[in-house]
């Protein structure tokens, strides 16, 4: 089985650069991905539970590993939310598959949302981890737009072993991630 570009990439370029760059000492320092986390709260799940499903079936599409259901922590009397009921779905990638992922959502994904201008530099959480939004699940080429009933949004959560924002932001900016200049 080949393995996936990207990581063949991270490898053979990028580890010697940002050994350079940042002077670790062992190799083991240098920062990598170690998971992707696709997520998506669907509020109008409480209403009608069969969209839900789809949304489940589009996301495990896109991401090429079946998703999880997730359901509510709490009940929220506003909202008729009840506690432990289905509210959205998360899926975790790992190995090969979050490599194939990323490398569509940078090549293929991103250039075809409207207006797009690069993803916002500012979404780092401290600890050397990125999350963003995609508010439209469209824009992934694998989604036939003309079956899409509903359209949904969803986060995309990349968890690295960096340990400072600059750390993860160069990375990230390695693999091509298109961020705002």
């Amino acid at each position: 089985m080949a393995e996936a570009r990207l990581y063949k990439q991270y490898k053979e370029e990028f580890v010697d650069k940002l050994i350079e760059e940042f002077e670790y000492e062992n190799i083991m320092g240098v920062p990598k991905l170690k998971k992707i986390v696709v997520n998506v709260g669907y509020g109008d799940a409480i209403n009608d539970a069969k969209t839900l499903d789809v949304i489940v079936e589009n996301i495990g599409t896109i991401t090429g590993q079946q998703p999880v259901k997730t359901k509510a922590k709490k009940s929220v009397s506003n909202f008729k939310l009840r506690d432990g009921q289905e509210i959205g779905c998360k899926v975790t990638l790992r190995g090969k598959i979050m490599f194939e992922f990323m490398d569509r959502l940078i090549n293929l994904a991103l250039p075809r949302t409207r207006d797009f201008q690069g993803i916002p530099n500012k979404s780092f959480d401290g600890s050397g981890n990125y999350t963003m939004g995609i508010k439209e699940h469209t824009i992934f080429p694998e989604i036939d737009i003309d079956k899409a009933s509903k359209i949904h949004g969803m986060d995309i959560s990349f968890v690295t072993s960096a340990e400072t924002d600059e750390e993860a932001y160069r990375l990230l900016e390695l693999f091509g991630m298109p961020f705002k200049k």
